[in-house]
């Protein structure tokens, strides 16, 4: 099974289906949903029946793609969790070279690096696991300056403001990518 190493500061674990009270918990805080859809809490019915069977669509734990919850090693406190898979995962073409990466942290752990270095462990290990994979992309509303700032320490540049459709509706996004293969 594919695992990502512990940092000093964090450890890693796939979720599953089993873990529906993690992503409920980290939507509960309006703050946090703000830049994801206004400012609702996610109810526990949407995470049933509409976040983990689009988590099933794309978690594959032999490739490392799903979503990782994170703890703190000191004290195993949970922050929150990243999510990693393929750009495009609910089309007909999910892309095999262009993953999308992807957090939400509970609000009391924003500001303290938490997010840029679990993206970045999942990230690299994700990718190491996948030679295929060239590029590493993240989503954002424009407004976002946290999840902005997390991009650009992960070295990803601005690609694009665009109209993003997905099976959630259609949002006013950026896009942020980072070239991870230099043959490609």
């Amino acid at each position: 099974m594919f695992a990502i190493p512990s940092s000093p500061r964090l450890s890693f674990t796939l979720l599953t289906e089993q873990d529906a009270e993690l992503l409920f918990e980290v939507d509960q805080d309006e703050e946090v949903m703000r830049y994801l859809n206004g400012g609702k809490r996610t109810s526990m019915q949407q995470i049933t029946e509409i976040f983990l069977p689009r988590m099933a669509q794309y978690r594959n734990p032999a490739r490392g793609f799903g979503i990782w919850q994170i703890r703190r090693v000191e004290d195993n406190t949970y922050l929150g969790w990243v999510l990693i898979r393929p750009m495009g995962f609910n089309t007909a073409t999910p892309s095999e070279d262009d993953v999308e990466l992807g957090w939400r942290f509970m609000r009391r752990y924003w500001g303290q690096g938490y997010a840029s270095e679990a993206a970045e462990a999942v990230a690299l290990a994700v990718t190491a696991n996948n030679p295929a994979v060239n590029y590493l992309s993240a989503i954002a509303m424009p407004d976002n300056a946290g999840s902005i700032g997390v991009m650009r320490k992960l070295g990803m540049q601005f690609i694009k403001r665009y109209l993003h459709q997905d099976a959630l509706g259609e949002v006013d996004a950026v896009l942020y990518r980072k070239k991870i293969n230099e043959n490609s």
